[in-house]
């Protein structure tokens, strides 16, 4: 029995709450909070229906921390669940600490003004010292590790698939398959179409800019950058077939070489259509990916919003979206003194998870885990204070959850090697 409060509404929330909802002897009360109350106020009188979960709604805007407390305050959750925009972490881990609950969510920290000279100055910093520069880092949610550890609470970082089930799956090898780790690739495979000529299956700014950094890939200690889209591979993908996909940079690659020292090499791949490179390509050069204000007909706008107000909505592309996604680890290492290979991965139907949830399988892939990662927190089956990734914890119950809920594994030990 616990009462949590969800501060989101938008396609992987909606999953996460589905689902959350639909275990009400562990969700027993649930508040969805947004900056639009009508979204959370329909979703709520929909699920009131069918589940025996207390739900109730409230408007917070979850960029000011006074607004966040006087909520998390009055409602009093043995849990926040953080499933708004990545520009928000930090300051919804401030209210958490300063109204002493439990903290997590699915995505790392990236600031939403890339020109900000304060956080410019931090961001060139760490670029010159750690070798990548992609927006999205660990480092300033990492920064909160002491504050937690000292207030007794855990913050959950990224507990969605990639990052969140990725991180479960190293984590897995190393407890049961590996006695040490050489390397891993792990591929995100989206085999679904949508009818579009270009869209975003999840949140356009954030989508785009992780796809258009460069790439970069650990290896031997220390971090190498690329071009974006500079290295390509294809891949047979179970279920989907054959794709091309493309290095990029993530932030699980960065917690699992500070945790999992001992591996040598850790890229991340992501499969993409011609199309939507080719549009994505086109966008950028001419700067609509742009996050610099620019003045237009006497307003101000940000290039990027404004090209996210005139993509589909994520959350609609439910409806249309037909095929599967392939998402998981493929491993080298060695056990028992040989050599050995291993893939843990999961297959998702767009269909289904929209027959189950009303949306397509990018929200789900991201929604499920973070349900299945608030009851870890809630029962203590993790209980460690600090902040911490999920290779860093007992990977068995979370795994376990998953295939409970939706995102049953697949495993395959003498799976083909990305070259």
């Amino acid at each position: 029995m616990s009462r949590v409060l969800v501060i989101g509404c938008g396609g992987v929330a909606n999953v996460a709450i589905r689902k959350c909802c639909s275990e009400s002897s562990v969700f027993s009360e649930l508040m969805i909070a947004s900056r639009t109350k009508e979204k959370c106020d329909v979703l709520a009188e929909e699920l009131r229906k069918t589940s025996k979960t207390k739900i109730e709604t409230a408007k917070v805007d979850a960029d000011s921390k006074d607004e966040l407390v006087k909520l998390i305050n009055s409602y009093k959750p043995d849990l926040v669940m953080n499933i708004a925009l990545p520009y928000q972490d930090l300051t919804i881990m401030d209210a958490c600490l300063e109204c002493k609950v439990n903290y997590m969510d699915t995505a790392n920290y990236e600031p939403e003004d890339t020109d900000d000279p304060e956080w410019r100055k931090i961001y060139e910093k760490r670029c010159k010292e750690e070798g990548f520069s992609a927006y999205f880092d660990y480092s300033w949610q990492w920064a909160y590790k002491k504050k937690f550890e000292d207030a007794g609470l855990i913050a959950l970082l990224g507990s969605g698939f990639d990052p969140g089930v990725t991180q479960a799956y190293v984590a897995y090898a190393k407890k049961h398959e590996f006695d040490t780790i050489d390397t891993i690739d792990i591929l995100d495979c989206n085999g679904g179409d949508h009818g579009y000529k270009f869209a975003t299956n999840f949140n356009p700014e954030v989508n785009l800019r992780e796809v258009s950094a460069p790439g970069s890939y650990w290896e031997d200690g220390h971090w190498i950058e690329i071009p974006a889209m500079s290295i390509k591979r294809e891949y047979n993908f179970d279920q989907v077939g054959m794709k091309d996909m493309y290095l990029l940079h993530h932030e699980e690659i960065e917690s699992i070489a500070k945790n999992l020292p001992e591996v040598k090499r850790i890229r991340f791949f992501m499969t993409f259509g011609q199309s939507y490179l080719d549009h994505m390509r086109c966008l950028e050069d001419v700067g609509m990916l742009s996050t610099t204000p620019i003045m237009f007909e006497g307003k101000e706008i940000v290039p990027i919003k404004f090209l996210k107000a005139l993509l589909p909505d994520p959350a609609s592309l439910g409806p249309r979206t037909h095929g599967k996604t392939n998402i998981g680890c493929i491993f080298t290492g060695k056990k028992d003194g040989k050599d050995k290979t291993y893939y843990i991965y999961n297959v998702c139907d767009h269909q289904e998870c929209y027959r189950e949830v009303k949306s397509q399988a990018i929200s789900y892939t991201t929604g499920v885990p973070a349900m299945c990662g608030a009851p870890m927190l809630l029962t203590g089956k993790w209980n460690t204070p600090g902040v911490h990734t999920i290779e860093e914890l007992d990977p068995d119950p979370f795994i376990e959850a998953l295939d409970k809920y939706g995102l049953p594994k697949t495993e395959s030990h003498d799976p083909v090697l990305v070259k």
